[in-house]
Parts: structure tokens; sequence; C-alpha cells
């Protein structure tokens, strides 16, 4: 099945000039990133689903992979490890992920959590553990990039398998204040379908209907609408906006027997009812643009 993306983001610097960070598509809608140290060369892939894609990326361009860092466990994201094993090319890599989730990484050379550090090259990255979507998951800062896996995603925020929502929400509202100009990389290309359900409950916000405007026209080039900011996701992602009447009015009504007193109660009622899926009835032809 061909991905999502045919045109990738082209390869973008740090606002230091310290790092590249290159956009790699796999499968149907991972985005695999590789950080590339500018001063030494030396390169890292953040998640992934397999080896296939990155590799010939890798050859075409004399890049040196020597470490991966791992969000989280699940397949599509640790795929890459196991990949990359059975070519005996994961040995000497250094492996960085999850240490509450240790066993699940292939390849583990130092497991990580909250506040501990990551180098590639001459690159150092902060360690945040940005649990809701799984137990353990982490996101990796570096500069005015963050890596954040299925924490937060253009529009949206990742399923809550572990939960419970009171960490999802609390790893999003972390996120939100960094500062607005950083580039969020998360690892699936679903702004659209986030969007969808974003206009769903405010769809009296002008930043939302903005950015759905845009967002169609990058899609219907084949481009992709990630890295977006966090002003922009401040703006316009609806796991962000409790503190909008609107927001707050349509959960209300959507779920009567819920008290939404706390921007907690706001997110937990908001990810329900996109869990609900009520919002894909809305038709192109009812979006703007």
């Amino acid at each position: 099945m061909p991905h999502d993306v045919t045109t990738p983001t082209p390869p973008f610097r740090s606002a230091d000039d310290r790092f590249e960070v290159h956009q790699i598509p796999a499968m149907q809608d991972n985005l695999v990133w590789l950080i590339v140290c500018r001063a030494t060369g030396a390169a890292a892939v953040v998640d992934g689903p397999s080896a296939k894609e990155l590799t010939p990326y890798l050859e075409a361009r004399g890049i040196a992979l020597r470490a991966i860092l791992n969000t989280h466990t699940h397949g599509d994201h640790v795929g890459i490890n196991h990949d990359l094993a059975r070519q005996g090319r994961l040995e000497g890599l250094d492996v960085f992920g999850p240490a509450q989730k240790a066993a699940q990484v292939p390849g583990l050379t130092l497991g990580v959590g909250e506040g501990d550090t990551v180098r590639v090259g001459a690159l150092e990255g902060r360690v945040w553990l940005t649990e809701g979507h799984m137990d353990g998951h982490v996101s990796f800062v570096f500069g005015d990039v963050i890596f954040c896996g299925d924490t937060m995603f253009g529009a949206g925020c990742g399923f809550l398998f572990d939960g419970p929502p009171a960490k999802m929400h609390a790893s999003l509202e972390r996120i939100a204040q960094l500062d607005p100009a950083t580039k969020v990389c998360c690892a699936h290309e679903y702004t659209l379908d986030n969007l969808r359900f974003a206009w769903s409950v405010e769809p009296d916000n002008p930043a939302l209907e903005a950015r759905i405007r845009a967002s169609r026209a990058i899609r219907a080039r084949g481009e992709s609408t990630v890295p977006s900011t966090i002003a922009t996701e401040r703006e316009s992602n609806p796991f962000l906006r409790h503190h909008s009447p609107t927001v707050r009015a349509t959960v209300a009504a959507a779920f009567d027997d819920r008290v939404l007193e706390t921007p907690l109660d706001v997110f937990a009622a908001t990810r329900a009812l996109k869990d609900r899926k009520d919002y894909r009835a809305i038709s192109d032809a009812e979006l703007p643009g």
C-alpha cells in the first residue's frame, strides 16, 4: 500500500544550526525521523516500523547511523530494531529506549526515563516521560525540536492504550509549554483526520479554520503536514483547548452524565468523544477549503 505522503517534508535545520532533521515516510502513515549532527555527521533514527525505507535513504546520502531512539515499544516503532538485527546491523549502535519497557526494546544499550540525556555525536537531547499512550513512553527534546512519538499528533493525541487520561493530559500540557516555535515531530501523518474531529468540537475557531484550509491543500499535493509547531497546536489542537467555551459546551452536550469542572475533565471527555468517531460523519464538503 502506498504511503499517504508522496512528497516528504524537506530536511530542515535546528534554530542553532547544530543538527539537521530528515523525514522518511514508512508503511502507510508512519513518519520516521533522522537526526544528523552537523559537527560530526553522526545520525540517530527515531522509531520506525522497519528499515526498508531507512537503509536506502542512508546509503544514497552517505549518512552514518550511530543510534536509535525508541519512544515506545509498539511494533511500528521498534520494528526497525528487529529489522536491523536481522540484517546484522543493530550491533554497535547506541539504542536508547524506555527503561520501563527495557525487555521489549531490541538491542537496548541504555534504558532512559524522565530527566535523562542522550547523545548523538556532539548533540545532547533531553528525555521526558510522556505517558498516556502507553506506560513508559518517552519523548526526546533536541534544541527547538521535540520527537514525541505517539503522544502529541498534528491537531491530536495518541489513543490511550494504557492511560489514564490524567497521564496523557499532563504529557500534552507539558509539551505545550515548550517555546511556541518548537517543531513537533510526531510519528504519524494523522492530521487531516484529527482536524475533522477538531472542527466537530470547535467550528468557530478561526485559527482552526485556517489550519484546515492549509492542511487540505498540503495533503492534496501529497506533502506532509508534519512537523507542526507548538504555537499551531495550542491554537488548534482540541486536546489543548479545554479553556475554549465552544469545546467545553460541545463536549458537555455529548456527555450529559459527565461533570466538567477541571481541564482534566474536559480533556478526558474530549478524548472519549473522539473515540466514539461521531465526527467521521462530517463530509469533506462541510470542512473549510
